[in-house]
């Protein structure tokens, strides 16, 4: 069994970069154990001063369009070019049959892993998107803590997962493919409001046309939705992991953006809404955890749900009848 650190232990090893005690204070807050939750909430209280001085950027995209790729090619660019500390925090889904997570962050950047100013931390998903959620929003808190100056969230691109990861980062960043039909066939509309910049991957070879046609056909779509509080205009623009060309843009995009939302208030603002966010979120899950452990509700669960499952109750009534149960 290994060694269980005090909070005065595992914050002085994040706050002095120290790879294995933020390995394992990740650990702490992605325990569902009481004791480990306990634990981690005592050093997430003593590093949460400092947290925050980070750019935090989500990544999502449709299956296919090399995000993994991608996310190596663009955190190589940003440590040789500009000299940045990153974070990559890979949400991934996890197999439901044997609860196996399905993909393997690391082996995927392994140039990307190697590197001393790289941390790769692949997550897994679980049964709730919940659950990951809130471990990846503090996961993003000690990485920022440890040093880290960017930080990634890659998305596992399905459901509501992008949702979650946008209301936990600066930037929303969406990958998309060119040549696959009509551009914007299967985009949904909520992701492409979310979006602050879109980048046509794979603009390479043969592809270089289709994804430059790609790029003003989306740049025309974005044009249409009206101008956010953020005050800033969504940017279209191509690049290829393979040829290290577009990188450059897109970070560009990115400080421009959080130039832009800092100079104007809404950087701050939108943090603190995420915050907020964070907390009635954190008081409705814990609402749920409690009212399912509670032992009254235990007792009478297999009947009452058992009523509603054969339509005997309807849900609402054994809603109401299971809350009567509590104090």
């Amino acid at each position: 069994m290994p060694k269980r650190f005090t909070p005065d232990e595992y914050a002085a090893g994040v706050l002095s970069g120290n790879r294995v005690l933020l390995s394992r204070a990740i650990t702490l807050v992605e325990s569902t154990l009481l004791s480990d939750q306990e634990l981690a909430h005592q050093v997430m209280e003593q590093v949460l001063p400092h947290a925050g001085k980070s750019v935090r950027v989500g990544i999502t995209g449709v299956p296919g369009v090399g995000k993994s790729t991608f996310i190596e090619a663009f955190g190589n660019h940003l440590l040789e070019q500009h000299g940045k500390k990153l974070a990559v925090l890979a949400i991934d889904p996890t197999s439901q049959r044997t609860g196996g997570s399905i993909l393997g962050d690391k082996t995927r950047m392994e140039t990307l892993s190697s590197n001393p100013n790289a941390y790769i931390r692949p997550s897994p998903a679980g049964k709730t998107l919940g659950g990951v959620a809130r471990s990846t929003r503090e996961s993003i808190l000690l990485c920022e803590a440890a040093g880290f100056d960017v930080i990634f969230v890659e998305t596992v691109g399905v459901g509501q997962s992008e949702t979650a990861v946008h209301e936990m980062v600066d930037f929303f960043l969406l990958l998309m493919l060119a040549g696959a039909g009509d551009e914007l066939q299967g985009i949904k509309k909520g992701i492409m409001e979310m979006a602050d910049a879109i980048a046509i991957t794979k603009a390479d070879g043969t592809n270089l046309h289709p994804a430059t046609s790609a790029q003003a056909e989306y740049q025309g779509a974005l044009h249409l939705f009206p101008l956010g509080p953020s005050k800033w205009s969504p940017k279209v623009s191509v690049c290829s992991a393979f040829e290290k060309t577009g990188l450059g843009t897109i970070w560009e995009s990115v400080t421009e953006y959080v130039q832009l939302t800092q100079q104007n208030g809404y950087f701050q603002k939108r943090r603190q809404e995420q915050n907020m966010h964070w907390l009635k979120h954190s008081i409705r899950q814990q609402l749920e955890e409690r009212f399912y452990q509670h032992p009254a509700v235990q007792a009478q669960w297999t009947a009452i749900s058992g009523q509603v499952t054969q339509g005997q109750k309807s849900p609402f009534a054994a809603a109401a009848e299971l809350f009567g149960l509590l104090p």
